[in-house]
């Protein structure tokens, strides 16, 4: 090692700056990586069963995409408007396993891959195509799974109100 310190901002000399080292969110980081790894493994395994050649459309990235993107919808709701979820549901399911799963940056890639093989306009429909899928399935994940989880936010809420009466009655 050239002795200089990993993180520039942390003097590891100075005890009160390696304390910083110790609270850093092993277990949030944890749960990202195994999460990305298992999303990047469902990815690579799609990605092989069902190929492309270079100029053709991408359709294993493309449903890897928009399916992503609906899971991120659905999951945002469940964890943040329907569920009391763990702390480390958030950045497994949806850092870890679902931002390793969609790949954006394979996109970017296929569409320049496109226009080099004299496939523009098939490079400009999956760029365009792509974007308005996935955006739409980020809605449609979002509102179907609110219109799902209303009637249990509803009873829910409805438990907690006759909970409430109950205990200013007595």
């Amino acid at each position: 090692m050239n002795g200089r310190p990993v993180d520039p901002d942390v003097d590891l000399h100075v005890p009160r700056q390696r304390s910083e080292l110790r609270e850093a969110p092993w277990g949030v980081l944890a749960a990202i990586a195994a999460g990305g790894a298992l999303g990047a493994l469902a990815r690579y395994g799609l990605g092989s069963a069902f190929p492309h050649r270079p100029g053709e459309f991408p359709w294993s990235v493309f449903w890897v995409n928009v399916s992503g993107c609906l899971l991120i919808g659905v999951l945002m709701v469940l964890i943040t408007e329907t569920w009391r979820a763990h702390r480390l549901v958030r950045p497994f399911l949806g850092v870890g396993v679902l931002g390793g799963f969609t790949t954006f940056s394979t996109y970017v890639v296929d569409v320049q891959q496109m226009v080099d093989h004299g496939a523009p306009l098939v490079g400009l429909a999956y760029l365009g195509g792509t974007l308005a899928a996935a955006l739409a399935a980020v809605y449609a994940g979002v509102r179907t799974t609110r219109l799902l989880a209303r009637p249990r936010r509803e009873a829910a809420a409805r438990i907690r109100c006759a909970e409430r009466s109950e205990a200013g009655g007595e």
